[in-house]
């Protein structure tokens, strides 16, 4: 499928045409896109369900929904923010029972990433905040100012894998004793200069330290694993659940959680990933990898 792309955001859905074949939607259906981003996924499935049915699209960032009008004008999709741990609650004040299928995109958006103002990027000058709402709990800076050496270390092991985790620590408590970390930047300046770069990978040093701290922020394995154990009650039998993770903690949780339900059944044995001809469009999709489960028949 040829990918168009709202005016109101420079991000591409990952995926696409994999999410379309296995989440196989038709006139009349009703979908949930619980991480709307900019709105390729629900446009694209609202255009199979229509006219009869319709996409809910939820998304932890207010910012997403308004970037994401121009893509959804005129198509079946109803939006609402929040986090799509709330799909249960959304269905009922739809007074919905069930859906016939579930798609989430665990990725950052590339408007998140490009926003200097969000501090997604290793190279914005603005506030290292990392949130996907920044009108709740605490930005990333603050995190980094208030927690000392050995909890730093450990968040930025636990959620990043990250080796050197208590080498990146050190140096974090020892700049901030008279230079407050505040900016993404002067972060991933100060992680390149205590962490070898990877022999034969691209990917920057800072990589895993951003990804412990934007977990850290968001809570985002909680609100995972809360979806994993709620959201296949809320699937028609048949119905299907897919969910596309960018690294190995979220693809460990989603695959031990689909094997682990009686109440589903695996359609993916092994994760499908991106084409080579998408990674080259979309260098962002490259760790991307998505996971089917079909509802089994109720008993």
């Amino acid at each position: 499928m040829r990918i168009r792309v709202s005016p109101g955001t420079c991000h591409l859905p990952v995926m696409l045409n994999e999410v379309l074949e296995w989440l196989p939607a038709a006139p009349g259906q009703i979908l949930v896109d619980g991480t709307l981003g900019g709105g390729g996924h629900s446009a694209a499935l609202a255009r199979r369900v229509q006219p009869t049915g319709r996409v809910l699209a939820m998304d932890l960032d207010p910012s997403a929904l308004e970037r994401a009008r121009s893509a959804l004008e005129g198509l079946p999709v109803e939006v609402a923010i929040g986090n799509y741990t709330a799909i249960p609650r959304l269905l009922s004040e739809y007074q919905l029972a069930a859906v016939d299928g579930i798609l989430l995109d665990l990725g950052i958006s590339s408007d998140q990433l490009t926003d200097p103002r969000r501090g997604f990027s290793f190279h914005s000058q603005g506030e290292l905040d990392l949130r996907f709402d920044r009108s709740r709990g605490e930005p990333a800076w603050k995190l980094l100012a208030r927690l000392d050496e050995k909890k730093l270390a450990d968040v930025i092991y636990r959620y990043g894998e990250e080796r050197f985790s208590r080498r990146i620590a050190r140096r974090i408590v020892a700049h901030r004793r008279t230079h407050p970390l505040r900016t993404a930047g002067a972060l991933a300046s100060l992680v390149r200069s205590c962490v070898p770069r990877s022999r034969g990978h691209s990917i920057d040093p800072a990589t895993r330290t951003f990804q412990a701290l934007r977990i850290a922020v968001n809570d985002e394995l909680a609100s995972l694993e809360q979806a994993l154990a709620h959201l296949p009650e809320v699937l028609h039998p048949g119905g299907r659940l897919a969910i596309i993770s960018f690294h190995s903690l979220e693809d460990r949780l989603v695959k031990h959680a689909f094997r682990d339900d009686a109440r589903l059944s695996v359609l993916t044995k092994r994760p499908l990933l991106p084409t080579a001809a998408e990674i080259e469009r979309n260098s962002r999709s490259r760790s991307a990898k998505l996971r089917v489960a079909e509802r089994n028949p109720t008993t």
